[in-house]
């Protein structure tokens, strides 16, 4: 989702092509398309709900008079039935007498139309005659003033032409209809101006989120690598977004800054060695006739440039292990036989030089992952445990906890102080100050990125004495 950023000029009012512009902008977010949406769904069901309590209340108020006027023409049918049509006007005519208060009409006619009792004139202009339902109006002096109200009536054919009428004033339901469609229409305003204002006010937070991620890709693309997306700790999707950003803002920073420091790494490092490699190749080419000197500078130029290729080598393996771009197929390994196979690799080369190699596995131990990556890993552990230990015994370790699948190697020599613990994991750092031993400071940072690339950790800890290497992996379960 793409939102651009709306700009009004400050200072200085406003232009009509400017706010034009930014009008139509504002029109083509996604931000107010949904407000757009939300507003017109809201309106949909408030006029629903409206419109389905206006009718229900009309409903309601003409089923109640419809009712009353059958109940009034049901009890007169029944009298005509048992005292005949001199009865029945006798009975309309006491109906008739007086104010009753519930405004009942009544009216009984011969077949010329004459009123013969009720408390009408006559029968009302322009009604028919031959309707079940019939609507009319009548007119009633109100305090000295004569006022016209609504009607709904019921007709009852006598038999010989003689008709009896009932009906009921409904000026009040009218009224009550009136107020309440009145009262809808308020509401319906009232409930749409909040509908809109609630979609704006939506609208706007879901710019100002949006804005706040495109302020902050601005500023990363301008070279401030630093710059974060603001977490609001309500924990949405929005919050979600800028977390997954930032750890990939995070990720592109550690890998910017550490191509940096291979660079500057590359080109303090490789500059002795590429030195040396020319100088010997000069004094071989000066002196063609050296003989057995010239076969050991060549011997030694290749010797230089092995270690060349093989610092290359494994900057290569770690930047293509750190960036995700290598694919290595992974399966369930047994961690205690990835260590037996190096102990046995390893074996002879540490009796040679003094050492006890011993391996201590727990069965069962199992992680998913790269059988050669691995056991270049711990091949390097190793080679740096015979390098720098002295002499003694290196262990091997195989063990779980918690879930955790562990794997350590353990020497006896001097170790690495705490200070230095996390220094000595980056690329071409070596504690060795005189730099004589063989080697390129990339072993511990190869190693680094292998059990990153395992989704594993590594740590270095004290031995007492001696340095104490773990890897801890994820454990598969059995």
């Amino acid at each position: 989702m793409v939102v651009e950023k709306l700009r009004f000029p400050a200072g200085r009012p406003w232009s009509v092509p400017q706010l034009l512009a930014n009008t139509r902008r504002l029109v083509r977010t996604h931000a107010f398309r949904l407000a757009a949406i939300y507003f017109f769904v809201f309106a949909a069901s408030v006029l629903g709900v409206l419109l389905f309590v206006y009718w229900t209340s009309a409903n309601f108020v003409e089923q109640q008079t419809e009712a009353t006027l059958d109940a009034e023409i049901t009890g007169l049918a029944e009298q005509y039935a048992q005292r005949g049509l001199s009865g029945l006007v006798q009975i309309v005519a006491a109906r008739s007498a007086g104010d009753r208060g519930d405004a009942i009409v009544y009216l009984v006619t011969d077949s010329d139309g004459k009123p013969l009792a009720g408390n009408i004139a006559g029968w009302p202009a322009g009604v028919p005659t031959h309707s079940a339902w019939l609507s009319f109006t009548l007119e009633r002096r109100t305090n000295g003033h004569l006022e016209t109200h609504p009607a709904r009536g019921r007709l009852f054919t006598i038999p010989g032409g003689y008709r009896l009428l009932v009906g009921r004033d409904i000026s009040d339901a009218a009224a009550f209809r009136s107020q309440v469609r009145s009262t809808l229409l308020w509401a319906g305003l009232i409930a749409l101006g909040i509908g809109l204002i609630g979609g704006t006010v939506m609208g706007r937070n879901l710019l100002r989120r949006v804005e706040q991620v495109n302020r902050t890709s601005e500023r990363v693309m301008a070279g401030n690598l630093s710059d974060r997306v603001p977490l609001h700790g309500t924990s949405d999707e929005f919050d979600q977004l800028a977390a997954n950003l930032n750890r990939m803002l995070d990720q592109i920073e550690r890998l910017m800054t550490a191509m940096r420091e291979v660079t500057d790494d590359v080109a303090h490092d490789l500059r002795t060695p590429l030195s040396r490699l020319r100088t010997r190749l000069e004094r071989a080419l000066a002196d063609p006739s050296a003989g057995s000197g010239q076969d050991e500078a060549i011997r030694a130029a290749i010797e230089e440039a092995d270690r060349l290729l093989a610092t290359f080598n494994a900057l290569l393996s770690i930047a293509e292990l750190e960036s995700g771009a290598r694919h290595d197929r992974t399966e369930p390994l047994d961690l205690s036989e990835v260590a037996r196979s190096a102990a046995d690799l390893y074996e002879p080369v540490a009796e040679e030089t003094g050492f006890v190699l011993a391996v201590v596995a727990e069965p069962g131990v199992k992680i998913r992952g790269n059988r050669h990556l691995l056991s270049q890993a711990l091949a390097n552990l190793l080679d740096n445990a015979l390098k720098y230990a002295g002499s003694g015994e290196i262990e091997i370790r195989v063990l779980h906890r918690h879930g955790q699948a562990i794997l350590e190697v353990a020497d006896r020599g001097p170790g690495i102080p705490k200070a230095d613990r996390e220094t000595v994991l980056d690329r071409f750092v070596r504690l060795e100050p005189s730099r004589t031993a063989a080697g390129n400071g990339l072993g511990l940072s190869l190693v680094r990125a292998i059990v990153r690339r395992h989704g594993g950790s590594l740590t270095l800890e004290d031995n007492r004495p001696g340095l104490r290497v773990r890897l801890e992996f994820t454990r598969l379960a059995a």
